[in-house]
Formats: C-alpha cells, structure tokens, sequence
C-alpha cells in the first residue's frame, strides 16, 4: 500500500475558506476541541491499520546550512516564510489509494476551530517515495 504524507500548513494553501483567525485568538476551549479531533484522527487510523506518524510541530525553528568542510554549521533564526506559509504538522498514512488519502486529507481539514466551526483548511497530500535513495529500518 502507497504511503501518503498529509502535510498540515499554517492557514496556507491556495485560499482560506473560510478566513478564521489563527490559533492565537482561539479560546482555550477551541484549542482543546481541535487537538482532540486531531488525536481522534490519530485513533480511526489506527484502527483501520493506515496510521504510520503523526506530529505537530512549533512555530520556532532555525535554519541550518553546510559551512564547509572542518567549519561548523551556519545557523539563523530567520528570516523565516510568513506565516501562512509554515508547516504546522503533519501525518503520515499507509493507504490503499490515493483516492484513500484524499478522504483522510479532506476529514483532516474538516477539524473543529474558531466558535467549532470546521477550519477547511488545505492539506498538501503527498505520496511518500517508495524508491528512497536511503531507508531507515
């Protein structure tokens, strides 16, 4: 079965329907309600056999390159892409088609968010390469 990355953006995606805020202006109560949908996403999957991973990520990050040889990394705190642009988070399924992920991509955006409503937010559905140059076992 072809394994399929869902990757979760941070409001990003071609347009926002509808425009709800972003997690900083949810009540404590919203964000409790989309992180249970997001672990009872977690939990169907499982059952059905296709959960493979699942992580949020924080909005902090660094960005690292190469120095050269014997020099250390060069490290930067920025600039990052604006903020539509981040990657929030991300699962990764074992699904029997594409048509599959799809389903799974579409209930994903269909999460709880600002006064419960569903966020409708898009979720890039990437097939994960089944001829990796390198695999960890």
């Amino acid at each position: 079965m072809p394994k399929y990355l869902l990757l979760k953006h941070y409001t990003g995606g071609p347009e926002r329907y509808p425009d709800f805020g972003p997690m900083s202006e949810w009540t404590e109560e919203e964000i409790t309600a989309h992180l249970a949908f997001q672990r009872h996403v977690g939990e169907l999957l499982r059952e059905r056999g296709e959960f493979v991973d699942v992580q949020a990520l924080s909005p902090e990050g660094t960005y690292v390159r190469y120095g050269g040889p014997g020099m250390a990394p060069v490290t930067t705190d920025g600039p990052f892409p604006e903020t539509k642009e981040l990657a929030a988070g991300w699962f990764i399924i074992d699904v029997e088609s594409q048509t599959r992920a799809h389903e799974v991509a579409a209930y994903l955006s269909s999460a709880p968010g600002k006064d419960g409503q569903p966020i409708c937010e898009w979720i890039e559905v990437r097939p994960v390469m089944s001829d990796a140059p390198a695999t960890v076992e």
